[in-house]
């Protein structure tokens, strides 16, 4: 019911838009130059050797770092400790509207000539949530009975989890405001490409590490085996 309500959505305003929207034929666009690929590759190369540019790649490159374990691990140990998965997914329903409001509300904020402003006064309460999500994890075993958690802990999850979309929005548009800011229209795209993928790129290798360090910074305990840890695949096999 949920995929054939929101298709219908999709299919009523899409067909809407294609009758009523009309393009304007007094506005044609002036003609914009295309480059190849080499030409494109050595427009970013130059682009990106600018001291400013790398600084500010090297800032979106590790901004992520401090909140990416809670980001991508947090989910996967609520289910270690035993919340169903389809619970877990369930809980994503109510973010859906939440995740179109923000950035109408947040856009306000990012509009004036200092975006990134937004940016850093999110970071720390972002920082904050990760403890908030640790002690989710620590807390889930504690209230679980008979295999089940109470409906106080499913919403305090949602609200960690709305209050942890705010802080994500924020640095989102923020940093995309920025980029679209600084980026010179005579490049077209180019410009703009390039920051979003340093951008996408940082915040997507803090997760992967954090993924890989998952398993060898965990603490593991044999039940019946006295001194032994199951630190290794040897050990957990003993």
């Amino acid at each position: 019911d949920f995929l054939f309500f929101w298709g219908a959505v999709f299919l009523v305003t899409t067909t809407l838009v294609a009758f009523l929207k009309k393009e304007n034929q007094e506005l044609i666009p002036a003609k914009e130059e295309t480059k190849g690929i080499t030409d494109t590759y050595r427009l970013l190369f130059s682009i990106i050797k600018m001291p400013a540019v790398l600084t500010f790649c090297l800032l979106i490159l590790t901004s992520k770092v401090g909140f990416s374990a809670a980001d991508a691990v947090t989910g996967l140990k609520l289910v270690e400790e035993g919340v169903p998965k389809e619970h877990l997914a369930l809980l994503a329903v109510p973010m859906v509207p939440l995740q179109i409001i923000l950035p109408l509300v947040i856009s306000k904020y990012t509009a004036g000539p200092q975006p990134l402003n937004t940016f850093y006064k999110a970071m720390p309460y972002r920082l904050l949530l990760g403890l908030e999500f640790a002690f989710l994890v620590w807390w889930a075993p504690k209230v679980k009975h008979e295999g089940r958690f109470p409906v106080y802990f499913y919403a305090a999850v949602v609200l960690s989890y709305a209050l942890h979309q705010v802080t994500l929005y924020s640095m989102y548009v923020a940093i995309m405001a920025f980029n679209a800011k600084v980026s010179d229209p005579l490049i077209g795209g180019t410009y703009m490409t390039l920051l979003n993928t340093v951008s996408n790129l940082g915040g997507n290798w803090p997760s992967t590490v954090a993924l890989w360090l998952v398993d060898p910074l965990t603490v593991k305990e044999c039940a019946g085996a006295q001194g032994h840890t199951c630190a290794t695949a040897a050990a957990a096999e003993v």
